[in-house]
């Protein structure tokens, strides 16, 4: 899962976002995109042409709606396009790499109907560059996984799951389990790859106990 480097001062100083709840990219992580309003269409379009980049951010439900739209979450991930195509009926099927988080210092005129931001990454350099992750508890994260996969109806293929890295699989369960706006929030601000994994254990361990009402119950599937 390794994503596209890039060094700090050729990262943009200003780009586009695309505001989706509950879509959480994480650095090194792979996020598929089914693509089809004309502005994000259009915001597509223009990241393909400079740098093939954008930034992932979610709307804040505590936050005030503004003219651009609902409220910003102040941190997001950048994200690059690593793959592309156009289906007959205009929409654009994409997968987005995962890059390095920053922080919105600014929120900048829209352009062509998508918001755009001015990204601060101080913060989070060490993204571009990750270290060795610490060692996972695994048992313990497949303890928490397997009980929160049977309560909330997703069926995965084990053996995938038990094959692949701690790195990789903490960053793929915490972008693709159906875990709330905020937790998966607080998932993309972990200060560090232990603190997020051992945040993704209790989130998977109070999930169990706090499954989704009968009305509407996700259902999925890991592969």
């Amino acid at each position: 899962m390794a994503a596209p480097h890039a060094e700090p001062n050729a990262l943009p100083a200003e780009i586009a976002v695309f505001p989706l709840s509950g879509a959480l990219l994480l650095p090194e992580g792979r996020l598929p995109l089914n693509i089809f309003e004309p502005r994000y269409r259009a915001m597509t379009e223009d990241s393909l042409a400079a740098g093939r980049m954008f930034g992932m951010v979610q709307p804040d439900p505590a936050a005030p709606r503004g003219a651009a739209g609902p409220g910003l979450y102040r941190i997001g991930c950048l994200g690059r396009l690593t793959s592309f195509a156009e289906t007959e009926d205009g929409r654009f099927l994409v997968t987005l790499t995962g890059m390095i988080r920053f922080r919105v210092a600014e929120e900048l005129e829209m352009r062509r109907g998508y918001r755009r931001v001015r990204a601060d990454y101080g913060a989070f350099q060490a993204d571009l560059h990750p270290a060795a992750p610490p060692a996972l508890d695994r048992p313990g994260l497949l303890a928490a996984l397997r009980p929160f996969f049977k309560a909330r109806g997703i069926e995965a293929n084990w053996e995938a799951v038990e094959q692949t890295d701690d790195a990789a699989l903490v960053t793929t369960l915490a972008m693709v389990c159906p875990f709330e706006v905020p937790e998966k929030q607080a998932l993309l601000e972990a200060a560090t790859p232990a603190e997020r994994a051992a945040m993704l254990i209790a989130l998977l361990q109070m999930g169990v106990h706090g499954t989704p009402s009968d009305d509407a119950p996700p259902r999925g599937r890991l592969s």
